[in-house]
């Protein structure tokens, strides 16, 4: 019996397309995983303080890699699950053109953005980048890219919450890029 099984596996293994046996995408599943990095800190390090409430207060730069076939937009959030009262969301960003690689520092708080990208409302309750402001201790702040398979056309202005409701359905892959800032 176990001899049959196998025979049938293998059978299997050798009919289906080998992409589909390890290609998630042709699953169903996401596609990849986007590979994320900053010049300005590294996966888990230290974000300069630069980039916080503590200084000047700007978008630090960001760059990804290649993002699946079939994307029509990037999403970024950047929250922090540390804060005293619960998640903390500091960027909401929405509708970036797939083609966009990187985010160069100091993105302006505008509504629109010349690429077209809208920028949400964060927790602060200001459209655009708020940087790390902890009232205490290490926190981590987790900078979340998504490849759509949408525009979402959504007005500027959006939460997290807005933004995430929107996407349900439409995240092909995504990428996350972890920094710590402590006062």
């Amino acid at each position: 019996m176990i001899r049959k099984i196998v025979h049938l596996l293998v059978i299997f293994a050798l009919i289906l397309p080998f992409d589909f046996l390890f290609n998630s995408q042709a699953r169903g599943g996401k596609a990849m995983d986007i590979k994320m990095r900053s010049s300005a800190f590294e996966e888990g390090g230290m974000i300069p303080k630069k980039y916080t409430c503590d200084d000047v207060d700007v978008s630090p730069p960001l760059e990804w890699g290649d993002v699946p076939e079939g994307t029509k937009s990037l999403a970024l959030i950047c929250d922090d699950p540390d804060a005293p009262m619960g998640t903390w969301v500091h960027w909401v960003l929405y509708d970036l053109p797939p083609t966009v690689r990187e985010l160069p520092e100091n993105i302006p708080p505008q509504k629109t953005l010349e690429n077209g990208a809208k920028q949400g409302t964060n927790d602060f309750r200001k459209i655009g980048y708020g940087g790390p402001c902890p009232p205490g201790g290490t926190h981590r702040y987790y900078f979340k890219l998504y490849a759509l398979d949408t525009e979402l056309n959504l007005d500027p202005g959006k939460t997290k919450a807005e933004l995430l409701k929107a996407m349900e359905g439409h995240i092909l892959a995504q990428g996350q890029l972890m920094g710590k800032y402590r006062r």
